[in-house]
């Protein structure tokens, strides 16, 4: 009786171990599954992730390119308009120059004519001087 006993037991211990085995297989089986079904989904977002700066670098690239250009265009204005300034200071100043010359010519002239009549003026003094001495 004792070995009925025992051999029952050891059929029910080995009816249970196969159940837990075949259970134990099955949720391997679908937390294998949901591990492939995260890595998935983890690289669809990586993916897409990398996508997006990949977008998000062009543009900015784009915008450095756009504001070098702005940048470029603002130096040639200046620079022109530094040139317009300084051929406009240049032309006064030889403006100012011509005037100060004519001005001084002018001066010049009037101070030398200024100058011839008082000599004149002053030699026919002397000569009526002398006309009025030679009288006397």
């Amino acid at each position: 009786m004792k070995k009925v006993i025992l051999g029952s037991i050891l059929m029910v211990a080995l009816s249970v171990s196969f159940v837990s085995c075949r259970e134990a297989a099955d949720k391997a089986k679908d937390a294998t599954e949901a591990a492939a079904d995260a890595a998935g989904d983890a690289a669809d977002a990586a993916g897409e992730a990398a996508g997006n700066a990949v977008d998000a670098t062009k543009d900015a690239a784009d915008s450095a390119v756009d504001a070098a250009g702005n940048a470029v265009d603002s130096a040639k204005d200046a620079a022109g308009n530094a040139v317009d300034s300084a051929k406009d200071a240049a032309g006064n100043a030889v403006d100012a120059a011509k005037d100060a010359a004519g001005n001084a010519v002018d001066a010049t002239k009037d101070a030398a004519n200024d100058a011839a009549d008082k000599a004149k003026d002053a030699a026919g003094a002397a000569a009526d001087k002398v006309k009025d001495a030679v009288k006397h």
